[in-house]
């Protein structure tokens, strides 16, 4: 006990110092936007505060210290009708050793369709068409140090591509969690898209320049490029807390609040809450972004079942539904196969 608790301290010690440097940059300076998307249902309708729970793959999308915690395999998809018939997806499958810990591969998908392009001489269409593609895949571990406390870490690439220019860039995430009574209550913190940066490379950026268009006879013909920057990955620092509550066997209710400092915005409060029903039902209900000025929508609400089809195997369904304001609402879904 007092071993893992120390280690558990020191764990948390270094993210708390590591916190400070990450408020550096503004809003809207940041690339990899689709890296914060959550792909958890779960999480999701709990207003995503997701950094101390435990139980299923795609948690660790918050933290990857709950890797440590599988029982078992997993196998995990997500799909996201995101804003503006955005399409969102993401599969994870987690395998556990016992002894040596859990592994996890995981791959996103988002794509944003076919769009016009226009231009000012042709506002209705050039008839070309161009679009937007993200895509991430990701490589992850957890382990249980101790009965009490479990690390994780995750080494993600990314790709991010607008018509014909694009850019890279490769992030890690970890984390901690320590669970601090028999009873359950957890805490965690852990640190994403902590990595290096990118900038937009491609021909869309070439071009032919006229060093002076005023003088007669100059070549207007000259190959040029437009110098773009670099900018970081949307890193986020997130430390959280947990709570069951058992009224009956039938009948359990977990609280679970987080607290966020991203390096592209302010701060802000995640809080959510999971009722279980006979053993196998769950109904959700959470808000986002609580203190976030200028926040677009917050409520999230959503449920699940799970069904066993014996004991070594059973089938998990989630849904949650998030309300985004003027930006309108997203549906996910996660469809979960466990393997005991």
């Amino acid at each position: 006990m007092k071993n893992s608790l120390f280690i558990s301290k020191i764990l948390f010690f270094v993210l708390i110092m590591l916190f400070p440097n990450f408020a550096q940059n503004k809003a809207g300076t940041t690339v990899g936007q689709f890296l914060k998307i959550e792909p958890s249902a779960r999480a999701i309708s709990m207003g995503n505060a997701g950094v101390s729970l435990s139980g299923e793959a795609t948690l660790s999308f918050f933290n990857p210290a709950g890797l440590g915690r599988l029982s078992g395999s997993q196998v995990q998809f997500t799909h996201n009708q995101w804003i503006a018939d955005i399409t969102y997806n993401y599969a994870i499958a987690a395998i556990n050793f016992t002894e040596l810990g859990t592994f996890s591969i995981m791959m996103t998908n988002l794509s944003s369709g076919e769009i016009a392009v226009r231009t000012v001489e042709q506002p209705l269409g050039t008839g070309e068409q161009y679009s937007v593609t993200n895509f991430a895949f990701g490589l992850g571990y957890g382990l249980m140090l101790t009965d009490r406390v479990s690390v994780g870490m995750q080494i993600t690439y990314m790709n991010e591509s607008i018509w014909h220019s694009s850019l890279n860039a490769f992030g890690v995430n970890f984390g901690v969690q320590y669970r601090l009574t028999e009873s359950g209550v957890m805490i965690g913190a852990s640190v994403s898209n902590f990595g290096t940066k990118g900038k937009y490379d491609g021909r869309d950026l070439y071009l032919n320049h006229d060093l002076d268009p005023k003088k007669y006879g100059d070549n207007d013909q000259l190959p040029a490029e437009f110098r773009v920057d670099e900018f970081s990955l949307p890193v986020i620092f997130r430390a959280g807390i947990s709570y069951p509550y058992v009224f009956s066997n039938d009948f359990k209710f977990l609280l679970s609040i987080d607290a966020l400092h991203p390096n592209d915005n302010s701060e802000s409060i995640n809080v959510g809450g999971e009722l279980n029903l006979v053993k196998n039902f769950f109904l959700r209900a959470g808000y986002r972004n609580l203190f976030l000025a200028n926040s677009e929508g917050g409520a999230v609400f959503g449920g699940g079942f799970n069904y066993e089809f014996n004991s070594s195997m059973s089938i998990k369904f989630d849904y949650a539904y998030a309300d985004y304001g003027r930006l309108a609402q997203a549906h996910r879904l996660t469809l979960g196969i466990n393997f005991y």
